[in-house]
């Protein structure tokens, strides 16, 4: 087993950011957990006591990062890798019908409070060489009619990534797009995005669902978990889909 590190998470009460938890602790890590939900945060740390800290907070509020930075380093005095998971998807809607407001408040979930948690977290991965995984999207790089509020705030994360990776040398950031995964924001798109999606894009969406063959998030979570203990600097930098050959040692 790797040596025990200290990984902040945060998106961790469901879909990937708890398969990437529970990847963490049954590999003997230690981790700090956020989300809004506190449920099955509380479950973790009864399950590893020596293991979990958590805090249960709205990411968007300013001092949520530092708490979570400070909840780290009291408990367990240093931080080797922070993994930013959390996100929304709505307003999923075309930009001649959207609201700027919406737009706004998208981009203080997805991308201005993983800004806010990533430069609040730096002086400590600096001291560790630690590493930044961002969780993205195929939507990132391609576009879905009415996604354009979600698509671009993660072509902006992907970009963030980027620029940590040339600012601080010793610190590995990289960027990954979990495919299509079978979590609570699939289901959100099915019930919520066929009035403004292109009727193709929902109905092949809704097909994969029915089919079965949607990702696991155990799939990509363990990828992103492993890259959190253990990225190589050479990646810094780039984003990856999940399962690419160049991440193999990874999955």
């Amino acid at each position: 087993m790797a040596e025990p590190q200290v990984i902040i998470i945060t998106g961790a009460s469901r879909g990937i950011g708890l398969a990437i938890a529970t990847h963490l602790l049954k590999a003997g890590h230690k981790v700090v957990l956020t989300a809004r939900s506190p449920e099955k945060l509380e479950e973790l740390k009864k399950e590893y006591p020596s293991q979990v800290q958590y805090l249960a907070a709205d990411m968007t509020l300013p001092a949520t990062a530092y708490k979570l930075k400070e909840l780290a380093l009291l408990h367990f005095n240093h931080i080797n890798a922070v993994i930013i998971n959390h996100g929304a998807l709505s307003p999923m809607t075309r930009i001649a019908n959207s609201s700027i407001e919406e737009w706004k408040a998208l981009y203080d979930a997805n991308f201005f409070s993983a800004l806010t948690l990533a430069k609040e977290t730096i002086p400590s991965l600096r001291e560790t060489k630690g590493r930044l995984i961002f969780t993205s999207s195929g939507a990132a790089i391609g576009a879905y009619t009415a996604w354009g509020a979600y698509g671009t705030s993660k072509a902006a994360l992907n970009h963030l990534s980027k620029h940590i990776a040339v600012e601080e040398p010793d610190i590995t950031s990289v960027a990954i797009s979990p495919g299509r995964v079978d979590t609570d924001m699939q289901k959100e798109l099915r019930e919520k995005g066929k009035a403004e999606m292109a009727p193709k894009d929902h109905e092949a969406f809704s097909k994969e669902f029915a089919e079965g063959t949607l990702v696991r998030p155990e799939q990509p979570g363990s990828v992103i978990a492993n890259l959190a203990v253990s990225a190589k600097p050479e990646l810094s930098g780039k984003n990856f889909k999940w399962n690419v050959p160049e991440l193999a040692e990874y999955q």
